[in-house]
């Protein structure tokens, strides 16, 4: 696959994602892009260098859909929602699918976009 078609991919969920906060809200939006396409998109950098070219401007994008007061908002709220899943986990591991390793490791991932959403600047070196 080509750059221009790695490329393609995130810029399709980004535009998807500003159709959504346009009907359905921003957390819907928020959810969208950041806890299930960047998540994603992370995962696979991790593996895939074509993915992990394409992350700053990836990233460079979600931070220009959601002003810092919202996307500190809404990484908080996931994180609460993160910690959730691991104590019912701890409680009950019938209450989930996820494995109490897939979500540290999304707990992990989670933490890398926050600090990419929240920096000051962001570097492509």
């Amino acid at each position: 696959m080509t750059a221009r078609k790695w490329h393609e991919i995130w810029l399709q969920q980004y535009e998807a994602a500003q159709g959504i906060k346009r009907r359905y809200g921003l957390k819907a939006a928020f959810d969208y892009l950041v806890a299930e396409k960047l998540l994603n998109f992370v995962e696979a950098a991790e593996t895939q260098r074509e993915f992990a070219w394409e992350l700053p401007r990836f990233v460079s994008q979600v931070r220009l859909m959601f002003t810092p007061f919202e996307l500190s908002n809404h990484i908080a709220r996931i994180e609460r929602e993160l910690h959730a899943k691991s104590l019912l986990l701890e409680e009950d591991d019938d209450l989930t699918k996820e494995t109490p390793t897939t979500i540290t490791k999304r707990a992990a991932q989670f933490a890398t976009i926050k600090e990419l959403l929240t920096a000051t600047e962001l570097g492509t070196s």
